[in-house]
C-alpha cells in the first residue's frame, strides 16, 4: 500500500498537466534535485536528510514529477531521491532521469540506466534523457540504445537535454520513438531557447521544452514591468516567472528547492494563465536578457 498524501497536515495541490497528441502527458511543474548531495561529486557535509524530507515534502504538497541524473553528486542524488520515495506509491509518481554524456554509447546507457534504476529503488523510468549532445559518440547509437530501453519497457519514454534543434531533429530521425521533450536553461532573463528558435521548433513538432532554473538570480533586482505583473495578477516575482512558462504552449518548468515554503510560494504559480498580451510583453520587454548563461549546470 503506497503511503497517501497528509492532506490534514500540508496543503496539498493538483499540479495541472500538459498532453501530446500521442498521449504522452507530464504535470507542468516538477521538483528538480541539482546539488542535492553534491554537485558533481558527493559532498560529505550535505545535510542528506534535509534533501530527503524536502522530496517528501514536495511529494505530500503534490508534486509529482521528480527531475534527477546519473551525474548528479556522481549518482548520489539518485540514492536520496531513493530514499525519499520509500513509502510513497511509485505508480503516483512521474520520475525522470538522464544519462551522462560520456555514456551515451549503445552499452553504456543500458549499463547506466540499469545502475539508476538500482540507486533509485525502482524497475521503470517514466522518462529517460540523453544529457547533453556530445560529437564523441554516434547520436544514433545513443537513440538505438533508448529504443531498446523502451522496448524492455524499463523507460516509458525517452526525451533529451540542453539539445539544440538541429541535433533534436537528428536524434529523432534515429529512433522509432517518439523524443517528447528537451530540457535546457530558459526563464525571463535567459532567452536562448527563443533566440535559436528551439522554443518555436518544440511548438511547431509537438514536443515538450523542459525549462530548468525558471529563476535563475532574477529576482536579485526586481524590474518595473515584473512588479507591474505582480500587482495586475496579484502574485509573487517567483509566481509570474514560473506562470509566463508554464502558460506558453508546450514549456513546463521544474525547480529545486528544499523549503515548503519556498515550494508552496511556487506552486502559487499553477492553477491560472498569464493573459497573451502579458506573455509577449514579458518577452519583448523584460530587461537584461541574455543568450550565455554565467553558470551553466549539468541540467
Amino acid at each position: 500500500m503506497g503511503k497517501t498524501l497528509e492532506s490534514d497536515k500540508i496543503k496539498t495541490v493538483i499540479i495541472p498537466t500538459k498532453k501530446l497528441k500521442n498521449g504522452f502527458e507530464i504535470p507542468v511543474y516538477g521538483l528538480g534535485t541539482w546539488q542535492m548531495g553534491g554537485r558533481k561529486d558527493r559532498n560529505i557535509s550535505n545535510d542528506d536528510e534535509a534533501d530527503i524530507v524536502g522530496i517528501r515534502s514536495a511529494l505530500d504538497m503534490g508534486v509529482t514529477h521528480i527531475d534527477t541524473a546519473e551525474s548528479y553528486a556522481n549518482g548520489y542524488t539518485e540514492i536520496l531521491v531513493g530514499k525519499a520515495m520509500q513509502g510513497y506509491d511509485r505508480s503516483k509518481i512521474f520520475l525522470v532521469s538522464k544519462v551522462h554524456q560520456k555514456n551515451m554509447g549503445y552499452e553504456s546507457i543500458l549499463r547506466s540506466c540499469s545502475q539508476s534504476l538500482e540507486r533509485l529503488g525502482t524497475d521503470y523510468l517514466d522518462l529517460y534523457l540523453l544529457h547533453r549532445y556530445t560529437k564523441d559518440i554516434p547520436l544514433k547509437d545513443s537513440m538505438l540504445a533508448l529504443d531498446k530501453l523502451v522496448e524492455r519497457g524499463i523507460v516509458k519514454s525517452i526525451g533529451v537535454c540542453n539539445f539544440t534543434k538541429e541535433h533534436f531533429a537528428e536524434a529523432q530521425t534515429y529512433t522509432r520513438n517518439k523524443i517528447v521533450c528537451n530540457q535546457v536553461h530558459y526563464n525571463l532573463v535567459f532567452r536562448e531557447p527563443e533566440r535559436k528558435g528551439l522554443v518555436e521548433y518544440c511548438q511547431n513538432n509537438d514536443v515538450f521544452l523542459s525549462a530548468w532554473r525558471p529563476l535563475g538570480n532574477l529576482l536579485e533586482n526586481i524590474p518595473s514591468i515584473l512588479k507591474e505583473m505582480c500587482d495586475k495578477y496579484d502574485k509573487t516575482p517567483s509566481q509570474i516567472a514560473i506562470n509566463w512558462l508554464t502558460s506558453q504552449p508546450y514549456v513546463i518548468t521544474l525547480s529545486k528547492t528544499r523549503r515548503s515554503g519556498h515550494l508552496e510560494e511556487n506552486l502559487g504559480a499553477l492553477g491560472w494563465q498569464m493573459d497573451k498580451s502579458d506573455i509577449e510583453r514579458l518577452r519583448k520587454e523584460y530587461p537584461n536578457q541574455q543568450d550565455v548563461s554565467d553558470d551553466v549546470p549539468l541540467g
